[in-house]
């Protein structure tokens, strides 16, 4: 990891910084204090009237919560800079000698938590593009998932097993993101291995009985249901079936089920992996 040190001559301009605000604090008086106090206080009623305004305007533009939030905080910290900026500028302190602190500061806190600045860049990039949103199902390199939040530092995921997760955005946002619920209508493939000794035609009829029956299998696009390989120990058929997106996993797993159960009635048989041996006698 690469360690950037402060510039020497900010480090001991920070130095003659504190000392002379050391000084200054000593030489206070009462009227000194008071007009300090009301700077502080009119800075504060212009801090909440800029973030009033910014809230109704964020409101008008109804942007997403989090990066309002984010946007908020930021500008709230700014704010708060710059009327310290202006109180120490006040009291005699040099304006360079304050950015000069600020500065060494600044660095040594960037340093300090650099990857979690490395998340917030991800959160706001994700804020503001919209790949996916709350109740989208994404894949998002080797994670799959449905969206629950899209927060600052991290987004969070329910997986298919009910599990929830935290993937720092730094992470999500470097990913290819596939987002399946952009488009109103997903497609269920599915692969199944037969025995050699049924009839291909009554395999194919049989898958396309229960894709027929299923209510959620859209009839348009037509289902798709065709050999597709001569395999060592078996003969594969491939099903593809359009759904909405909202049914795909009831389609999913269901097709799974209904058809395996309709292999059974009609007595054809799914086939593993099997290698047959042939003994010779020769005596």
């Amino acid at each position: 990891m690469l360690t950037v040190l402060p510039d020497p001559e900010q480090a001991e301009e920070a130095v003659q910084t504190f000392n002379a605000f050391a000084e200054i604090l000593k030489s206070l008086n009462f009227q000194r204090i008071l007009a300090i106090l009301i700077l502080l206080g009119a800075c504060i009623v212009v801090m909440k009237v800029l973030l009033r305004l910014l809230d109704r305007s964020f409101q008008r533009l109804e942007v997403e919560k989090s990066l309002h939030t984010f946007v908020r905080a930021a500008l709230r910290v700014v704010l708060w800079l710059i009327t310290l900026c202006l109180v120490l500028s006040y009291m005699g302190i040099e304006m360079t000698s304050i950015i000069a602190v600020l500065s060494v500061l600044g660095l040594a806190l960037s340093l300090a938590i650099q990857g979690a600045l490395s998340n917030l860049a991800g959160g706001i990039q994700l804020l503001v593009s919209k790949p996916f949103k709350a109740d989208d199902y994404i894949d998002a390199g080797e994670i799959s998932g449905t969206v629950i939040a899209v927060g600052l530092v991290y987004t969070q995921l329910r997986t298919i097993d009910n599990k929830i997760i935290f993937i720092p955005n730094g992470t999500i946002a470097g990913q290819t993101i596939t987002n399946y619920n952009t488009q109103e209508q997903r497609r269920v493939d599915l692969k199944f291995t037969v025995s050699y000794e049924d009839e291909p035609e009554k395999v194919i009829a049989c898958i396309r009985s229960v894709i027929a029956a299923h209510p959620k299998a859209l009839p348009e696009p037509e289902p798709f249901v065709r050999l597709s390989a001569y395999l060592d120990s078996s003969i594969e058929y491939t099903l593809r079936v359009w759904a909405l997106t909202a049914d795909f996993w009831d389609l999913y797993f269901d097709l799974l089920e209904q058809i395996g159960a309709a292999f059974d009635r009609e007595g054809i048989d799914i086939t593993y992996n099997h290698l047959n041996v042939h003994l010779v006698d020769r005596k």
